[in-house]
Order: C-alpha cells, then structure tokens, then sequence
C-alpha cells in the first residue's frame, strides 16, 4: 500500500505562481511514474504533468511552456511548480503514482488540492 500526502495549492492572481508537492510513502517499485492531474467542475480529470523514476518528463500542451515538474528520489516526493497562472487552470489537483513489477502494476490517488486562479 502506499499513501501520498500534498501539500501547497491555494489561491493565486492571474499570472502568478503556486507550488505544489507530494510525498510518497509505502511499498513503491523501482518502476513507477508519479504527478499530478486536476479536475475542474464539470469535466473530466485530465493529465497535468508526470516523471518517471528516470527522471523523463509529460506535460499537457497547456502547462507545458508554464508548469515544472522534478523530483526528490531521497524523500520519494514530486514537486510542480506552476507559473504565469491562468484562471483556467482552477481545478482540483490531484496527486498520482503507478507503480509496477512483473507481475503486477498499482495506482494510487491522493485526496486532491484546491488550486484557484482569480484577480
């Protein structure tokens, strides 16, 4: 079992900057990816950003220029740092990791953080 714990999000101005961060805990593989996704109301949750254990890297077309994604390996924790902010990136964000082996893969979910973006 593993448990992801976030932190950060809140509220920002148009143009502005969030962070946000999740640290894992519990029995992860040497194979896994982790990041984030987010869900606005009334539509469906979408990818945001993920790494991979070697470090390579996923955005969506619309954070790609804006978001960054890394890692701290030490402290099994994903960091994304968000910029230049836009009102429609208010949703919900959601931390993710899969996790596999041979025979078998794992996703967990955490609980979800508010992000609100508005003057």
């Amino acid at each position: 079992q593993v448990q992801l714990v976030e932190s950060g999000g809140g509220l920002a101005q148009p143009g502005g900057s969030l962070s946000l961060s999740c640290a894992a805990s519990g029995n992860i593989f040497s194979g896994y990816v982790m990041g984030w996704f987010r869900q606005a109301p009334g539509e469906q949750r979408e990818l945001v950003a993920t790494i991979t254990n070697s470090g390579s890297t996923n955005f969506a077309d619309s954070v790609k220029v804006r978001f960054s994604i890394y890692k701290d390996s030490t402290k099994s924790t994903v960091y994304l740092k968000m910029n230049n902010l836009k009102t429609e990136d208010t949703a919900v964000y959601y931390c993710y990791l899969k996790t596999w082996r041979v025979t078998a893969q794992y996703d967990y979910w955490g609980q979800g953080t508010q992000v609100t973006v508005s003057s």
